[in-house]
């Protein structure tokens, strides 16, 4: 034979040849993520990447699974996640992937770095169950940090501007001087640089709170410089909603970069007719030009501390301060004739205490727990928070189920837990907690879609997926597409459904049968197992 001929043997037997993907996941409906129908097909995944989509019927795999027929979407985005502390405790992240999560986006108004001495000392203080040693300084170390420890899930984070404050002028509530102002702007320029998302406020809280639009402006200016976002806890979710909407509107056209409101909602009974208004104020900026979006948990009930129900003068300087003013004898009679309940105290559910001993009322309505103690419910209020040494968290029932489905049907609106991720064993159990750390996102496909036929499956899944994405400018996440990042569930429309309450929140959500995080499964027939292929996702200024 011929060396050509030869030659021309070889490449057609080499082209013959099935490549060999690490996982192939056949059989499947396929949701990619953009909001287009469904497929049928494979996915073929060499190493951390989705190599192949399609008809992969000739092709082998290292690892192979037949989902027969289950949908398989990209991994989900928790847009606002507090899984900060829980998963130093544990990396698995059990109550999130167990949903189909496959990123934790963490910083709401406050951050695990930049921390200073000062923060660092708070912080060991105020410590509860879970106790850690800090390891780290910027937000950046943190996170590298968490990556090297391990988590199950992808991790992001926005730099907080509580955190700037506290670092650079403590708990003062004033405004920053130019110099402050200036060493605010370094600090979140370093963080962007170090691979935040962007910046955020939670404007309800000390001493997040304490800054105005203007210095809020400036920050939000230095992360659109690294094509960041800007993302709030608005000013007001009751009274002066319309107000808070108009300002993170404002800072969006001022700094020149995209926003998002955190839990979108108008809270309070009196206020949950202004919803409408506040979609609709949206919705204008957004036909102007203004790249608004917002972000909610799909359970009526929100969850703070109990301290929020406090005056405002005597939650000056955060809760330290807070609860010394409470211990003052003095002060008594002045904060109880002050407290104003913008909560009725039966729609206030006492889920997490620091003091062991105190625990007996967790699962209680604070109305109840005063009748129990012969106190008025503002006595009551007062010496639990002096008694727990803390802000003790509660549920409030603030919000209405109608509203919900007006919000969760929006387009423009992704998903949060606004909760740790927690498994239901071992420390977690000391504490209740808030359903939604175990079902804010089973609900988006389970509950709203499938049940009640508030959008299809498609459009939940693109705005737990890609639609995230696209607002955090991540690169190669949220979509099933050959050479983005290998996050995949595969679920059941069928069963998806959540089984947390708010009498017994730690319950696992089932219908989700496998989860792969970077290539690697996290979750196989609905149980952990135990990989921990997390990354450290950057945002877009990363250097």
């Amino acid at each position: 034979m011929k060396p050509l001929l030869l030659l021309s043997v070889f490449i057609i037997v080499s082209c013959s040849k099935a490549p060999k993907y690490d996982l192939i996941i056949r059989n499947g409906v396929l949701y990619d993520g953009s909001g287009s129908p469904a497929v049928k097909g494979d996915i073929g995944v060499k190493g951390d990447t989705i190599a192949a989509i399609g008809n992969l019927s000739e092709y082998k795999g290292g690892q192979e699974v037949d989902v027969n027929g289950l949908a398989v979407s990209p991994g989900f985005i928790n847009m606002l996640s507090w899984a900060n502390v829980s998963l130093i405790e544990d990396g698995r992240s059990q109550s999130d992937i167990r949903q189909g999560v496959t990123l934790e986006v963490m910083g709401e108004g406050s951050s695990m770095g930049p921390w200073n001495d000062e923060i660092k000392a708070e912080v060991l203080e105020n410590q509860q169950d879970i106790k850690y040693e800090i390891r780290w300084n910027t937000l950046g170390e943190y996170l590298q940090y968490m990556e090297k420890k391990g988590v199950s899930t992808n991790i992001a984070s926005f730099v907080g501007n509580g955190t700037l404050r506290r670092y650079v002028i403590g708990y003062e509530n004033r405004k920053a001087t130019d110099e402050e102002l200036d060493q605010m702007r370094a600090l979140t320029e370093q963080a962007m640089q170090e691979g935040a998302v962007g910046i955020s406020s939670s404007l309800l809280y000390a001493p997040s709170g304490y800054a105005d639009t203007e210095e809020l402006t400036e920050l939000a200016k230095v992360a659109a410089k690294y094509n960041g976002m800007y993302v709030s806890h608005i000013r007001s979710e009751g009274d002066d909603l319309l107000g808070a909407i108009d300002e993170i509107i404002s800072i969006s056209k001022n700094a020149g970069l995209s926003a998002e409101i955190y839990h979108l909602k108008a809270s309070g009974e009196k206020n949950w007719a202004k919803l409408d208004e506040a979609i609709a104020m949206i919705e204008d900026a957004r036909a102007e030009g203004v790249p608004i979006t917002a972000d909610i948990y799909t359970y009526p009930a929100s969850s703070t501390g109990l301290h929020v129900q406090l005056p405002d003068w005597v939650r000056e300087g955060g809760v330290d301060a807070t609860i010394e003013r409470l211990s003052d004898p003095s002060l008594r009679s002045k904060i109880l004739d002050d407290v104003s309940f913008e909560h009725s105290p039966d729609r206030i559910l006492l889920v997490g205490f620091k003091n062991p001993d105190l625990r007996i009322h967790a699962g209680k309505r604070l109305d109840e727990v005063a009748e129990e103690l012969g106190k008025s419910p503002a006595e009551t209020m007062i010496d639990l928070i002096v008694e727990d040494d803390s802000r003790i968290q509660v549920v409030y029932f603030s919000m209405s189920e109608e509203n919900i489905k007006k919000k969760i049907a929006l387009p423009w609106v992704s998903f949060c837990s606004d909760a740790g991720s927690y498994a239901n064993e071992g420390i977690f159990l000391e504490q209740s907690t808030h359903p939604r750390a175990y079902g804010s996102f089973i609900r988006v496909l389970g509950k709203y879609c499938r049940d009640e036929k508030l959008y299809p499956l498609e459009d939940g899944i693109r705005r737990l997926t890609s639609f995230p994405a696209q607002n955090l400018k991540l690169k190669k996440r949220g979509l099933l597409k050959p050479g983005y990042y290998a996050d995949i569930v595969v679920f059941d429309p069928d069963k998806v459904s959540d089984k947390a309450t708010f009498t017994e929140p730690h319950q696992y959500a089932v219908g989700v049968n496998h989860v792969w995080v970077n290539g690697t499964q996290v979750l196989k027939d609905g149980e952990h197992t135990g990989a921990t292929p997390g990354r450290f996702i950057k945002g877009p200024g990363y250097k």
